[in-house]
C-alpha cells in the first residue's frame, strides 16, 4: 500500500506543481478582481459536481462494488458492470448539463449573489459558466474511468492522466488568450478542453489492459439500484469539504470585490498537501480496505487504516507548521508579480494561515471516510455531513463581518475539525478505528516535532529577514523550507520515527532495479 500511495503522490504532486504555474499565469494576468472573481465562480460550479458525483459519491459508491465483483465474479462480469455505470453515469450528467447550460442566469445567482449588484460581471460569469460546465460530463466520467484502473491497482494512468487539466489549461493562457476576448475566455475553454484530454487518455490506458469500457445502455438492474442506493446519501457524507468551500464561494461574492480571488489563491497553496497527502491515502486506502473486508482480514483492515494516519500525519502536520510561519513570503514569492501586487499577496496570506489550522482535518477526512464506504456505509457520513454544513453556514455567517474574507477559510477549518471528531467518534464506536499504542506515540512525537520544526523556523526568520528582489526573495524562501525540511528530518531521526539508514538503502535497491 505505501508503494502506491508514494506513486499516487508523486503524480498528484507534480500535478499540483503544474497547477501552481497555471494559477500563477491566472494571478499575473487578471490580478485579484471582478475578472478574476467572474471566473473563479465559473468554475466552482463544474468542479463542485465532479467532486460531488465524479470523485466523491459515486466513487465512493463504484469502487467498493467494483472492487468486490473483481474479486469474486472475475474481470468480464466487473468490467459488464462499469460499462453499465458508465453508461448510466453519461446519460444523467448529459442531461444535468443541457439543463444548466439552459439555466445558468437562473443558476448563478444562487452561487454568487454578489455578483448581481454589478450587471457586467454577472453577464461575464454567465458566459463564461456555460463554457465550462460541459467539463463536469467529461471529468466524472473520467473519474469513473480512473475508479476501475484503481480497482485493478493500475494508479500510475489514473493519477498522470489529471496532468492534462494544467497542461492544457496553461497552453489555453498563453496561446489562446491572444484569440479571445479576454484571458479569463482562454482560461473557461481550457478547462473544458483538458477533459477531453484527461478522459480519452484513462480510456485509452484502459484499453491497453484488456479492460475496455465502452458504455452500455443503463438499465436499473439490482446492481444499479444497489449503486444508486449508496450514491445518493454519499452527496453530502463525501462532499461535504466542496460543499463548504461553495459555501464559502457564496459568502466571499458578497464582500469587496476581489474576496473570492484572495481566498482562491489561499485555497490553491493549501490544497498542495491536501491533495497530495488527501488523494493519495483516500484512492489507495478504500480499495485496500474492501478487499481486507470482503475477505473477513478485519484485523488487516485497521491495519491499514492506522498505517494511512500515520502517514498523512507525519508529512501534514510539518507543513501546517511551514505555511504559518512562511505564508506571507509564499504568496508574495508565487503570486505576487503582474495585476497580482505584494498587498494582494499579504491580504491573501491571512487567508491561507485560516485555511492552514484545518489541514490536518481536512486530510483525516479522506482518510476515515473510506471506512464507511468500503463498509458499504454511506448513510451515516450524510447525518454527519448535514451537521457540519449547517455549522459551516453558522461559522461563515458569524465571522463575514469581523473577519471579512478571512471568514469563510476559518469557518471552513473550524468544521472540518468537527467532522472529523465525529467521524472518528462513529468508527471507534464500531471497532472500524483503534489506534494501537504504538501509533498514538508516533503520533505524539510528530505533533512534537512539527512544533519544534515551526518554532525553529520562526526564530529563523526573525534573525534573517524577508529581502527585496524576486530572485533574493525566492531564493531566501528555498532556503526557509530547506532549513525547516532539514530540522524536521533531524527530528524525525532522533525521535526514532524514521530510520533513514534503511530507507536510503531502500531507495538505492528501487534504483537499481
Amino acid at each position: 500500500m505505501f508503494r502506491s500511495f508514494l506513486t499516487v503522490g508523486g503524480w498528484t504532486m507534480l500535478s499540483r506543481i503544474l497547477g501552481l504555474v497555471r494559477d500563477q499565469l491566472l494571478a499575473a494576468f487578471m490580478g485579484a478582481g471582478a475578472l478574476q472573481d467572474a471566473y473563479l465562480v465559473a468554475f466552482r460550479l463544474p468542479n463542485m459536481f465532479r467532486r460531488l458525483f465524479g470523485e466523491g459519491a459515486f466513487n465512493a459508491a463504484f469502487v467498493p462494488l467494483f472492487s468486490s465483483i473483481l474479486a469474486k465474479e472475475g474481470e468480464s462480469e466487473a468490467r459488464f458492470f462499469a460499462r453499465r455505470a458508465l453508461g448510466l453515469m453519461l446519460v444523467w450528467l448529459t442531461a444535468l448539463c443541457v439543463l444548466g447550460e439552459v439555466f445558468m442566469p437562473q443558476i448563478l445567482p444562487v452561487i454568487a449573489p454578489g455578483f448581481l449588484r454589478e450587471g457586467q460581471q454577472y453577464a461575464l460569469a454567465v458566459s463564461l459558466s456555460r463554457i465550462t460546465f460541459p467539463y463536469l460530463v467529461l471529468i466524472c466520467a473520467a473519474a469513473l474511468v480512473a475508479g476501475v484502473l484503481n480497482g485493478l491497482h493500475k494508479f500510475s494512468m489514473a493519477a498522470a492522466a489529471y496532468l492534462a487539466f494544467n497542461v492544457v489549461g496553461i497552453i489555453a493562457i498563453l496561446f489562446v488568450s491572444p484569440y479571445m476576448p479576454n484571458v479569463a475566455y482562454a482560461a473557461a475553454w481550457g478547462v473544458t478542453a483538458s477533459g477531453v484530454v484527461q478522459l480519452g487518455l484513462l480510456l485509452w490506458s484502459c484499453h491497453k489492459a484488456g479492460f475496455g469500457l465502452m458504455p452500455l445502455v443503463p438499465k436499473f438492474t439490482p446492481r444499479m439500484h444497489l449503486l444508486l442506493k449508496r450514491m445518493v446519501p454519499g452527496l453530502i457524507g463525501s462532499g461535504v469539504g466542496q460543499i463548504n468551500l461553495t459555501i464559502d464561494t457564496i459568502i466571499a461574492t458578497l464582500l469587496p470585490s476581489g474576496s473570492v480571488s484572495l481566498m482562491y489563491f489561499a485555497d490553491r497553496i493549501n490544497q498542495l498537501p491536501l491533495g497530495v497527502l488527501g488523494a493519495a491515502a483516500g484512492t489507495t486506502l478504500l480499495p485496500v480496505l474492501t478487499r481486507h473486508l470482503a475477505a473477513g482480514e478485519h484485523e488487516a483492515a485497521r491495519a491499514a487504516q492506522n498505517r494511512s494516519i500515520d502517514y498523512v500525519l507525519l508529512l501534514t502536520l510539518p507543513a501546517v507548521a511551514g505555511l504559518l510561519v512562511l505564508a506571507g513570503p509564499i504568496m508574495i514569492v508565487l503570486f505576487g508579480h503582474g495585476s497580482f501586487t505584494e498587498q494582494d499577496a499579504l491580504l491573501s496570506a491571512r487567508a491561507l494561515c485560516a485555511y492552514a489550522l484545518g489541514l490536518p482535518a481536512f486530510v483525516m477526512v479522506k482518510v476515515l471516510s473510506p471506512a464507511f464506504f468500503a463498509r458499504g456505509d454511506t448513510r451515516t457520513p450524510v447525518y454527519v455531513g448535514i451537521g457540519i454544513l449547517v455549522l459551516n453556514l453558522v461559522l461563515n455567517l458569524l465571522l463575514m463581518k469581523p473577519l471579512v474574507y478571512v471568514g469563510p477559510p476559518l469557518a471552513s477549518s473550524l468544521a472540518a475539525c468537527l467532522n472529523v471528531a465525529c467521524l472518528a467518534f462513529l468508527l471507534s464506536r464500531r471497532n472500524a478505528l483503534e489506534l494501537e499504542a504504538q501509533t498514538k506515540r508516533r503520533l505524539l512525537l510528530t505533533c512534537v516535532a512539527s512544533g519544534v520544526m515551526g518554532g525553529g523556523l520562526w526564530a529563523l526568520t526573525a534573525v534573517i529577514t524577508f529581502p527585496h528582489g524576486l530572485f533574493l526573495r525566492g531564493l531566501w524562501l528555498g532556503a526557509m523550507v530547506l532549513a525547516g525540511a532539514m530540522l524536521y528530518a533531524v527530528l524525525l531521526h532522533l525521535f526514532g520515527l524514521t530510520d533513514f539508514a534503511s530507507l536510503v538503502a531502500r531507495v538505492r535497491r528501487k534504483l537499481r532495479k
